[in-house]
């Protein structure tokens, strides 16, 4: 494999360091499995480049990696877990800064500042790839519903977290629920959006794009949905129809 690190694997490699608590500094034991995790998903990564979905093996990602085929186990129960698992570097980043948002801040409000504070458009790039990846093959499918499933889980713990934290916000679990899933297929949207937009397009200029709309659709969803102000003619530019003339 490769030694060069793409913008892509750089992005996951800082995505993955920096979800360490700060108050808390990780082991060495954690520090190493977070390594191990981490080259297995750049090895599934390198691969599904290289050789194309549904052509590689567990086996081949192990060695890929350095890592025995038990190892790999470990970590990820098939390979779609593991492509999925290229996305994981993106949510936590993203979660460690919805965790350091206020506990009195509504939900909607957090996961949107969230995504401001990523102000490099690159820590989104292992997402957006694999997702390009997955609208032009469906043998990725069951990868893309196993990274969506994922998020959803997620966002419904660190949601949970402020509950248990601070008693007051504690939340209905139907609500809990339906806001996760509210969640997850507004980035769905914005993906969907992004792609039909830019394509396969991995620039800095095109990850900006899609940021934006991943903030944009938190946005729609926290104003409940409020549709943007549209022009309508005005009232009496309308002609009404003429009535017959009475004599």
């Amino acid at each position: 494999m490769s030694t060069s690190s793409s913008p892509v694997r750089q992005s996951a490699a800082a995505a993955t360091a920096s979800t360490a608590s700060p108050s808390t500094a990780p082991s060495r034991r954690e520090l190493n499995k977070a390594a191990t995790r981490q080259a297995i998903s750049n090895s599934t990564l390198e691969l599904l480049r290289s050789e194309g979905p549904g052509n590689f093996t567990v086996e081949d990602i192990a060695d890929a990696a350095g890592v025995s085929r038990r190892t790999f186990f470990n970590y990820f129960n098939s390979t779609e877990a593991a492509i999925a698992s290229v996305t994981h570097g993106f949510l936590d980043t993203v979660l460690e800064q919805f965790r350091l948002r206020p506990a009195d801040e509504p939900i909607l409000e957090s996961a949107r500042a969230a995504l401001v504070e990523l102000a490099d458009p690159m820590t989104i790039a292992p997402m957006a790839e694999l997702f390009s990846l997955t609208q032009a093959s469906p043998v990725l499918a069951r990868s893309e519903l196993e990274a969506w499933d994922h998020c959803t889980e997620q966002i419904i713990a660190a949601a949970r977290e402020r509950g248990v934290n601070h008693p007051a916000n504690q939340m209905d679990e139907l609500y809990l629920r339906a806001l996760a899933g509210s969640v997850i297929s507004c980035g769905k949207a914005a993906m969907e959006i992004w792609f039909d937009r830019c394509g396969t397009d991995l620039s800095a200029e095109s990850l900006a794009i899609l940021r934006q709309l991943l903030i944009d659709s938190m946005g729609l969803l926290g104003s409940g949905f409020t549709a943007p102000a549209q022009k309508h003619p005005a009232p009496n530019t309308l002609s009404a129809p003429h009535s017959p003339e009475r004599s």
